[in-house]
């Protein structure tokens, strides 16, 4: 039973699809979580922390009724509900990549709809039904909405004439013989907070740190450390090869005439640039991973 005299915050994370990518990026964020196939409580190694796993679909409800003080969600499913609640600020991942994952209106290769228009008069099947209702009705185009309980890609065409699906890549589509006609809102995850639990002090705090972490783990992924030697006298020639995300670190070396330079840049660059400062004279170059970058 949690003390009540106790500071706690009750945090909700998404499971299912984004389960496994939202537990890592926590982890290089600082908190460590264990989960089971079997429970809907995970493990934290942070004590002020309760943690639940619930559907994606749900959270937002949630936090706005106060069940839980803050979670983590798609924009999606928020605009889903129309929940009331406080955005702390996007997290920009998603199961696969670090695209936004789409919900699209998809059809059968051969289907004659060609754009939202040829909807006039059609069934749509989607777990997405408020919001399709609603771009619809921006359209002028009257449909039936459908709530679909899963598997909507095989519902086309022979229960319904088109769907509303969530996607990151396109290829489950493809391979359920569906094109893409139209995307109707891209979305990423979003952390937010009961509008009650964002006025008290401690939770606010302890939210806004979360963000803070969350988002620092982000930045890390797509960049790494590099640690270098290089002689003095080649120091401004080497500089100009090198893209930073802030002026490097340059320090004095105990070897007369040498310095040690680290940095932070982009990975994708890592493997053009590396020849590069080693022409230029670097020496011991090191590259490193990096858990979180804090702008």
């Amino acid at each position: 039973m949690t003390d009540k005299t106790k500071n706690i915050l009750r945090l909700g994370l998404p499971k299912g699809s984004l389960q496994d990518s939202t537990v890592a990026l926590m982890a290089k964020a600082g908190w460590k979580v264990g989960t089971s196939s079997r429970s809907y409580v995970p493990r934290s190694d942070d004590a002020d922390l309760e943690l639940r796993l619930i559907r994606a679909q749900e959270i937002s409800r949630y936090v706005e009724h106060g069940y839980i003080d803050a979670g983590i969600t798609g924009a999606d499913w928020i605009a889903e509900n129309n929940s009331k609640v406080q955005t702390v600020c996007e997290i920009a991942y998603s199961k696969q990549t670090t695209n936004p994952a789409r919900w699209v209106l998809a059809v059968p290769n051969d289907s004659p709809i060609k754009s939202v228009k040829d909807l006039q008069g059609k069934r749509i099947a989607t777990e997405l039904v408020a919001l399709t209702q609603r771009w619809l009705k921006e359209h002028g185009v009257s449909a039936e909405v459908e709530f679909s309980w899963g598997a909507t890609e095989v519902k086309a065409p022979e229960l319904v004439d088109a769907i509303v699906e969530l996607t990151e890549t396109g290829s489950s589509l493809r391979a359920n013989n569906l094109r893409i006609v139209d995307t109707l809102v891209s979305s990423y995850p979003q952390l937010i907070a009961n509008h009650d639990a964002w006025q008290n002090g401690w939770k606010r705090q302890k939210i806004e740190t979360m963000a803070l972490l969350l988002r620092g783990a982000l930045a890390a992924e797509e960049k790494v450390g590099l640690k270098m030697n290089v002689a003095r006298a080649k120091l401004d020639a080497l500089l100009q090869q090198l893209p930073a995300l802030r002026n490097p670190t340059i320090s004095s070396l105990t070897q007369e005439g040498w310095v040690a330079l680290e940095t932070v840049i982009d990975e994708r660059v890592v493997r053009e640039i590396i020849p590069q400062l080693k022409a230029a004279g670097a020496e011991g170059i090191i590259e490193y991973p990096l858990n979180k970058v804090i702008y």
